[in-house]
């Protein structure tokens, strides 16, 4: 009798030994799962880690600073950052010994672009055999490179490389990593089975199998090519239906038919007219040219397609998946804008372990979200200062040099510079742009000083000009006043309301008939008035050469 009185403990008693083999699986998983590298980047990081020599002697090898950044969920938590733009970047740890066979490989880590990375790689490597820590670079062989690689707007790769008999293969897949500036996980699991699994954030991006998703092997199956379709294959889905019947009178069903809501106008005159007829409209009886109808095919076979054989070409591998055993882990990238953070690097044997350390890390994910936003909103205020000041300080330039960019309108700045009394030609002239002309050839040769003009109360529009002629034949230097004044003179046309030139002036082809050598600089002054044209040249012996 007690022991029926007791049978509630003793229900839980019995649960509590059916438990039990499960919990027992667990622990033995538990303690048989290993965890061959993790890096925190804690205190004594650098006791782990060597930093390599690669491309130091050429002074493009870049260096690693211990932070948490400048936005961190927790500020204590460092990680290593790359610094000094337009670098490389190659550094290691060694770690036990490590195989894959008959084991799951986890390879995860975690990374932080603060900065507008623009081009540069984020990924990391596990290298086999023996390797110089000191040397070790890009042309270094890996047995895996996996994680992100970024280069403008366009590619946004994310990596996955695997290594077989000395050769490597990327993934065939398009996969894509995060383009953000927050931290991210990416993992990458190899299984014995030679499926994959691609996490970021604890997200499966893509899973797979390495048969089919790399190059490595020839495909089991592949279609045979010398297949034909039988000649008894059916593949018509659809057929005419053999028993239709057309009705009896279809063929003389008219296709169009007198009105019957015409009427005849009343001031129709027969003999004139001739006899009224109602016009034609369309038969709605009159279905077009009778067609069987249409039923399943009842001998159909589908769409033939070339049948799958197996590839005699293929050999199986049962270890396609086992890597060389691992000995290191490295990162080695160049990036054309430093400032991404490497942290909580972690190689191990169970995907459950790496889950909880993503899990750990971001349970202070919010935190790091409003420290950037945080972060951000002081670089937007920083850069709106600095551009006001830009503002101000290139207003400033333009009021002190008199190239106030509201005067640039023709009107206002002729008004702005046509003076009420007289003045000499050269004083208080204005410094005008060169491209205003838009020629090539113009642009080529004018002189730093560029074009000076101003108006006199005769208004006669006046310009100064310095420039380099082109150092070859006098007929070379010819064609050159003869092109650059013709434009010249229709430029000081807008100023002095004269028509424009359709040819170079006579003062000038009279000057271009004068015997001329090449000098090395010349200045020409030009005069454009109602009724007055006037060029002067100066070359390098400060001789003038005035042609009214």
């Amino acid at each position: 009798m007690g022991f029926l009185g007791n049978s509630s403990g003793f229900s839980d008693m019995l649960k509590k030994l059916l438990l039990l083999p499960l919990l027992l699986s667990f622990l033995l998983t538990f303690s048989l799962s290993e965890v061959i590298f993790e890096e925190r980047f804690e205190d004594g990081w650098q006791s782990r880690w060597v930093k390599s020599d690669w491309k130091k002697s050429e002074g493009k090898a870049g260096s690693f600073k211990h932070t948490a950044g400048k936005w961190a969920g927790d500020p204590d938590d460092k990680g290593i950052q790359t610094s000094t733009d337009a670098r490389h970047f190659a550094i290691s740890a060694k770690i036990p010994e490590f195989s894959n066979k008959n084991r799951t490989l986890v390879l995860q880590y975690s990374i932080k672009f603060e900065q507008e990375i623009e081009c540069g790689g984020g990924y990391i490597k596990l290298l086999s055999g023996f390797v110089n820590q000191k040397k070790f670079g890009g042309d270094t062989p890996y047995s895996v490179m996996f994680g992100p690689d970024l280069c403008g707007t366009q590619t946004k790769k994310l990596h996955v490389i695997v290594s077989y008999q000395g050769q490597n293969y990327p993934i065939k897949k398009d996969l894509q990593c995060e383009t953000d500036k927050l931290a991210h996980f990416y993992t990458f699991i190899l299984r014995p089975d030679a499926s994959y699994s691609v996490l970021i954030d604890n997200r499966e991006r893509e899973s797979g199998s390495m048969y089919s998703d790399w190059d490595i092997l020839p495909p089991r199956k592949i279609k045979d090519t010398k297949a034909k379709k039988p000649a008894d294959w059916d593949d018509r889905e659809y057929i005419e239906d053999p028993n239709d019947v057309k009705p009896e009178g279809y063929d003389s069903i008219p296709a169009e038919i007198p009105d019957p809501k015409a009427k005849e106008p009343d001031n129709w005159d027969e003999e004139e007219d001739g006899l009224w007829k109602p016009p034609k409209i369309p038969n709605p009886a009159y279905k077009g040219p009778w067609r069987r109808k249409k039923i399943k095919n009842p001998n159909y076979k589908g769409k033939w397609k070339n049948q799958w054989i197996d590839n005699p070409e293929f050999e199986d591998d049962p270890d396609l998946y086992v890597l060389k055993p691992i000995k290191y882990v490295g990162i080695e990238v160049w990036q054309v804008k430093a400032g991404a953070i490497y942290d909580n690097i972690l190689i191990c044997d169970d995907p459950e372990y790496a889950k909880q350390v993503v899990e750990e890390v971001f349970a202070h994910r919010e935190s790091e979200k409003e420290a950037f936003e945080e972060a951000e909103k002081v670089r937007k205020a920083r850069e709106e200062e600095e551009a006001q000041r830009a503002r101000e300080e290139g207003e400033r330039r333009r009021r002190e040099r008199g190239h106030d960019r509201r005067y640039r309108d023709r009107e206002r700045y002729r008004d702005r510079y046509r003076r009420h009394h007289r003045r000499d030609y050269l004083d208080d002239y204005h410094i005008l742009n060169e491209n205003i002309f838009h020629m090539e050839e113009w642009n080529k040769n004018l002189d730093k000083s560029g074009i000076r003009m101003n108006s006199d109360d005769h208004a006669q529009t006046r310009a100064f000009l310095r420039f380099a002629p082109p150092q070859s034949s006098p007929s070379s230097l010819k064609y050159f006043l003869d092109v650059n004044l013709f434009y010249a003179f229709n430029f000081l046309s807008t100023f002095s309301h004269e028509p424009p030139l359709h040819s170079a002036p006579r003062s000038v082809k009279g000057i271009l008939k004068s015997p001329i050598t090449t000098p090395n600089s010349l200045n020409l002054g030009l005069s454009r008035g109602p009724n007055s044209l006037t060029v002067a040249f100066e070359s390098a012996d400060g001789a003038w050469f005035h042609r009214p």
